[in-house]
């Protein structure tokens, strides 16, 4: 199993302007059915997450691929270490957030994109989800809570659209507070 590269908005100290472009811009949709590329593409995602033991959950775009594709765990957050059954995760192609309940919820996020920092986001506790599976089958799912959250954080990213992002607070950490500082400013 390979695991592909990282892309991230900055690394060891630097912005990583070629990486920021591709995880800023919307992500292309998927034909369906399937062309060979569309079915090379899933298949590199679900082996990229499934080799990694850092992530719940992972968009196409964080693997250097513009293209509308999610990978997240669905059960067991709180288990370190790789995931390894099919039925432990959720991959979505196309996602589309048809429909929002609840009051939002602050929660902090943290992402591999934007490492070492956390930020306070606002999402739905409760969302519906219309996709395509990895076979092709059309899906609606109904995600709630700390999932919905991960759902909605792996969509964002199809947008263009990071942690830093939005409007909530930012921890980072002491040792790398002059950094930041000059990013967020």
């Amino acid at each position: 199993m390979s695991k592909k590269k990282l892309w991230t908005l900055w690394s060891d100290g630097k912005l990583n302007d070629e990486e920021a472009a591709l995880l800023r811009q919307k992500a292309a949709e998927l034909p369906v059915p399937f062309d060979k590329e569309a079915a090379q593409s899933i298949q590199e995602l679900m082996e990229s997450f499934l080799s990694r033991d850092d992530a719940l959950g992972l968009a196409a775009p964080q693997i250097g691929m513009s293209k509308k594709i999610i990978i997240f765990k669905n059960k067991n957050f709180e288990e370190k270490g790789r995931v390894k059954r099919p039925e432990d995760f959720d991959l979505l192609v196309n996602p589309r957030i048809t429909q929002k309940r609840g009051d939002e919820e602050i929660g902090s996020e943290g992402c591999l994109s934007c490492p070492e920092i956390s930020v306070e986001v606002s999402r739905s506790p409760e969302i519906k989800v219309r996709a395509v599976d990895q076979n092709g089958n059309k899906v609606n799912k109904r995600y709630t809570g700390f999932l919905a959250r991960i759902v909605q954080h792996e969509i964002d990213h199809l947008d263009g659209i990071l942690i830093i992002d939005h409007q909530g607070s930012i921890y980072i950490p002491k040792e790398k507070e002059e950094f930041f500082q000059k990013i967020f400013q």
